[in-house]
């Protein structure tokens, strides 16, 4: 483990020539007592390490984490690790403290890959967030700040590469002064269901059209078996509905000549039984099942997370397909969030056209790399920068027969990048 003090300054000071940083655009730092402090930053490695942090980790989320960090949980990264944590995955959290009290976490692994060593966030490709946890602490701007120099003197890493970082994020102030590459923007459309007191006073905003369509497609659904929607938090039979969910998924993905890194790899079914079941370390994950004729004909698999919920997986059976059934649950999904307290609800990147349908707004959300090596430096202009999204392009313009041809190997290796 590689640790490092250093004092919280009056000021930020101009880096050191050579290194990353934006030495034009100081931050005073606020003059109080918690900067005259010491800030321990250190890396945890090991798993156990990981295990033990759980009551600080769990400490630091409940007081000052936002709800759009809900995947820096531990419960979240704990039911990963079970998963995804392998012989190429080692861990690299970073931690600070201030006077012993956890003040930071910053989430991380470090992957090896075909020569290269990557910096990543811890939860990727499960997690759709990524961002680092810190306390409302004077002075916090300049933790971050000294984390990275430690990050980039000790990681050993070629490169880090964080995707999925949300425009609020905790993170996104520093990385704009490191001038880190972007490597792909998205948007992750949501709904502010706290604007109205409750959903139906919310539906009006929908125009009469659209709220007559949604009746038709209901009426059109249940003449072809009755109609049962229900939620379900916990419980085993949620590992059945997971698998199904993911098969369908699956299915619809092919359907479309489609790609996903996630659904390519057979851990996530895995995953999700075990976070969805919540026998152990819960971390908010539930499932809406809407049915016609006791048959799942649409299923969503969310999570809460103080006042919001995130839609992770909403899929529908392609036999229900022209029925509108993944519509119709979402619209009932929307009404018990919208009626239950649910502030936001988070329709997660990408911005598809049907989340845009029902959002009331979106937030920027970016991939991005900062080399540390030469190596690092060529992965991240000429791969991620430029080489990725044509050979992702040129997949996607394949004819749609082509594609489910290549829906092997090839594909699951397009993917992956």
């Amino acid at each position: 483990m590689s640790s490092l003090v250093i004092p919280l300054a009056p000021h930020w000071t101009e880096p050191a020539a050579g290194s990353q940083g934006n030495s034009k655009n100081p931050h005073p730092a606020h003059q109080n007592e918690t900067e005259c402090a010491a800030c321990v930053l250190s890396f945890v490695r090991d798993r156990a390490a990981f295990d033990a942090l759980e009551t600080e980790w769990n400490d630091l989320f409940d007081r000052s984490a936002p709800s759009h960090q809900l995947f820096q949980s531990f419960n979240w990264l704990w039911h990963w690790c079970n998963h995804y944590l392998d012989a190429d995955t080692e861990l690299s959290i970073l931690t600070g403290r201030v006077n012993g009290r956890l003040v930071m976490v910053w989430p991380m692994v470090k992957v090896r890959k075909a020569g290269l060593t990557e910096l990543a966030w811890m939860g990727d490709p499960i997690s759709q967030y990524g961002d680092a946890l810190m306390d409302d602490v004077s002075g916090a701007e300049d933790i971050l700040r000294q984390a990275w120099k430690h990050l980039a003197a000790y990681s050993g890493a070629d490169v880090v590469k964080l995707r999925k970082v949300r425009k609020d994020a905790r993170v996104t102030f520093l990385l704009e002064e490191l001038r880190g590459d972007i490597t792909e923007r998205l948007v992750a459309p949501y709904l502010d269901l706290g604007s109205a007191p409750n959903f139906a006073e919310y539906e009006k905003r929908y125009s009469s059209g659209s709220r007559r369509n949604r009746k038709r497609l209901f009426r059109r659904l249940d003449e072809q078996g009755k109609i049962t929607f229900e939620e379900i938090e916990g419980g085993s039979r949620v590992r059945d509905l997971i698998t199904t969910a993911i098969t369908l998924k699956r299915g619809w993905l092919k359907s479309r000549g489609l790609l996903s890194k996630a659904f390519a790899d057979d851990r996530i079914s895995r995953f999700f039984s075990d976070a969805a079941e919540g026998s152990v370390r819960p971390c908010g994950c539930r499932l809406a099942v809407l049915s016609s004729a006791g048959r799942p004909a649409a299923i969503e698999v969310a999570l809460r997370c103080k006042e919001r919920t995130a839609l992770h997986i909403i899929v529908y059976d392609l036999e229900f397909e022209k029925s509108g059934a993944g519509v119709l649950l979402l619209e009932r999904s929307l009404r018990n969030a919208g009626d239950s307290g649910v502030k936001c609800y988070d329709l997660l990147a990408p911005g598809d056209s049907y989340k845009l349908d029902w959002a009331d707004a979106s937030v920027e959300v970016l991939d991005w790399a900062l080399p540390l090596t030469i190596k690092g430096k060529i992965f991240s202009k000429v791969y991620l920068g430029f080489l990725r999204e044509r050979l992702k392009a040129g997949h996607a313009a394949l004819p749609a027969g082509i594609k489910r041809l290549l829906s092997g190997r090839f594909s699951r290796a397009v993917a992956a990048m």
